[in-house]
């Protein structure tokens, strides 16, 4: 009998173990699913036309919380060091519009650029989002002297 007794008592525990696992688990997922948006950017391909070596290009790209819940930008990462990218550090409420904003350094660079900023934040599907941008840098004239 209380052999019997022992076994019973491992199978509920084993039981009400178990079920509390996939709980905790649901529950962890759900509270992940309900934190996540969604984003719609404006514009996030560019053309910047020319410029000139040197010149320091001020660039932004505008977007839209389109879900349900606050956005989060967790951090924006250029593909370089010749741009610094800035964004909003608070969470963009649903419905409402933010920017990145960055600054292209042409300095040292010649020729057709293309540059990337990754994006990542709170949303559905991909938590990383592509912006890109080209630019024609152009080198400084030689100047001559006529003689």
């Amino acid at each position: 009998m209380r052999k019997s007794l022992i076994i019973f008592s491992a199978i509920l525990f084993l039981i009400a173990c178990k079920g509390k696992d996939k709980e905790t688990t649901s529950v962890a997922a759900a509270g992940t699913e309900k934190a996540l948006t969604t984003i719609e950017w404006y514009d996030s391909a560019k053309n910047l036309g020319k410029i000139s070596q040197g010149q320091k290009l001020q660039i932004a790209f505008r977007f839209k919380n389109s879900g349900k819940n606050p956005l989060i930008i967790q951090a924006v990462n250029p593909s370089c060091g010749c741009t610094v990218a800035n964004f909003p550090k608070e969470p963009i409420a649903p419905g409402k519009e933010g920017e990145i904003t960055g600054e292209f350094d042409s300095q040292g660079r010649q020729g057709l650029q293309h540059k990337e900023l990754t994006v990542i934040a709170n949303t559905e599907g991909n938590s990383e989002h592509k912006l890109t941008f080209e630019v024609d840098i152009q080198a400084p004239h030689a100047t001559t002297n006529p003689q």
